[in-house]
């Protein structure tokens, strides 16, 4: 009875408030998760050639994606804080140097995507097959145009989860997600497109949500808004508080998802088969961790406002809370996807030998999954928020370079374990981060560290 005393009274989130913020998280990144798995499987209608395509440049994607998503994390964090000490004024301002930024940012990374076109394909993808190769470079070609669109959306959606409104960004995915299956349903069973049906409509719905994100941020009915949208002006103080926290991360998020394209590129030796099996499993353990990412997402939000208020015990309280609800979801979805790996396998249209190798990697990283992965990526956000992001940063990239890329390359090339191999040294880095992590949560020095 107490502790329910002590969350209304004193405490910054009722039970209500985190309700309201974890529920539409969980179904925004369900949306999409859900939509990259029936993504590939309407791809796989064109074969395992295009599922190839698709695994491989999304994961240049995802690279961009987690430079911007850093980017507005460093951006909310800010805004959170300012939050937290009852600050209007500075987290309107960091709102509108995010979306500034970002713009412009991510328009530059746009046209530098199109000048590395030939050396993406070509040399980090190495030496894949022809019809592979054709599905890259259509694929490519559409969804470069996307770049800037994400950086809008991925600044607004993380500005309005430090203002505890994440339903507004899963109202936009829903409709964005759903513009996205309504197009691949048309171009790819309706008209018979090839891999242009599937980048296509990925395109313009992301196109679609950057826009309609902007508008949301204009309203000046929510707490943190932009003033005049014509009137944003770079300011060097509040930026450099977004860059100081946000450059950290991003590059954290960057070298992370490098190590996972320089990884990619010793799985596409393999072969066909091994591409195709990484890329189903890549999409189902996404989706085993969908929980997980929304309790990142929920940490950070929650944790910056107790921050910015100058409430460490609450930071603590809030990340054990948290945590546990990390765990719970963790279980619950891998259970869940191990009860129903037969049926994902058949829906993809594997061959044996591919299907049998998916369902291995799928199985090892589910066990791993429940045991680690909350300690190795929900715990960190907790340190971010408090203005730590340094010491996650370097050991985020040294754990990446030394353990999953270093023991990648040993196990899988030089031991003989295939792609399997990999799966097993990106646990081993999970394992690792895990371990340092929960050594500097337990101790003080990240409540002292300053902006």
């Amino acid at each position: 009875m107490r502790r329910k005393n002590e969350i209304k009274g004193n405490y910054l989130f009722s039970n209500r408030d985190l309700k309201r913020l974890i529920i539409p998280l969980v179904v925004e990144q369900f949306l999409a998760i859900f939509v990259g798995l029936a993504d590939s499987i309407m791809v796989s209608s064109v074969g395992e050639a295009a599922v190839s395509a698709v695994s491989l440049i999304d994961t240049i994607m995802v690279l961009l994606i987690n430079i911007f998503t850093a980017l507005a994390t460093g951006g909310a964090i800010v805004a959170g804080q300012a939050i937290g000490r009852k600050n209007q004024k500075d987290g309107c301002e960091a709102e509108e140097q995010l979306l500034l930024f970002s713009t412009l940012f991510s328009v530059c990374i746009m046209a530098l995507m199109y000048c590395l076109r030939g050396f993406i394909l070509h040399v980090v993808f190495g030496n894949i097959e022809p019809e592979v190769m054709n599905n890259c470079n259509t694929y490519f070609l559409i969804v470069t145009a996307s770049i800037p669109f994400l950086a809008m959306y991925n600044s607004g959606a993380a500005v309005h989860r430090a203002m505890g409104d994440s339903k507004t960004p899963m109202l936009m995915s829903l409709v964005m997600n759903g513009m996205n299956l309504a197009g691949n349903a048309v171009l790819l069973y309706g008209l018979g497109w090839g891999i242009e049906g599937a980048a296509i409509p990925t395109t313009l719905s992301r196109a679609f949500a950057g826009i309609w994100m902007v508008c949301c941020m204009c309203n000046r009915k929510k707490q943190l808004h932009i003033r005049s949208i014509w009137k944003i002006r770079p300011k060097g103080a509040v930026l450099k508080k977004i860059l100081h926290l946000g450059i950290p991360y991003s590059l954290e998020n960057s070298m992370f998802q490098l190590g996972k394209i320089l990884v990619l590129s010793l799985v596409s030796s393999f072969g066909t088969t091994s591409i195709a099996a990484n890329a189903v499993a890549n999409n189902v353990c996404n989706f085993a961790i969908i929980i997980g990412m929304s309790m990142n997402y929920a940490l950070s939000a929650v944790s910056a406002q107790c921050v910015g208020a100058g409430d460490y015990s609450q930071v603590r309280y809030y990340t054990k809370r948290l945590m546990k609800y990390s765990y719970a979801g963790l279980v619950f979805m891998n259970v869940l996807i191990i009860a129903a790996l037969p049926l994902i396998i058949r829906v993809y249209n594997l061959s044996q030998e591919t299907g049998v190798l998916a369902d291995k990697i799928i199985t090892y990283h589910a066990i791993c999954a429940v045991l680690i992965w909350a300690v190795a990526f929900t715990l960190p956000n907790t340190l971010r928020a408090a203005n730590d992001v340094a010491f996650c940063m370097w050991v985020s990239m040294a754990s990446m370079w030394i353990f999953r890329i270093g023991f990648s390359f040993v196990l899988a090339k030089y031991l003989g374990m295939g792609v399997f191999g990999v799966w097993v040294a990106m646990t081993i880095d999970w394992l690792v981060r895990a371990a340092v992590f929960l050594f500097r949560y337990r101790g003080k020095r990240w409540e002292r560290k300053k902006i």
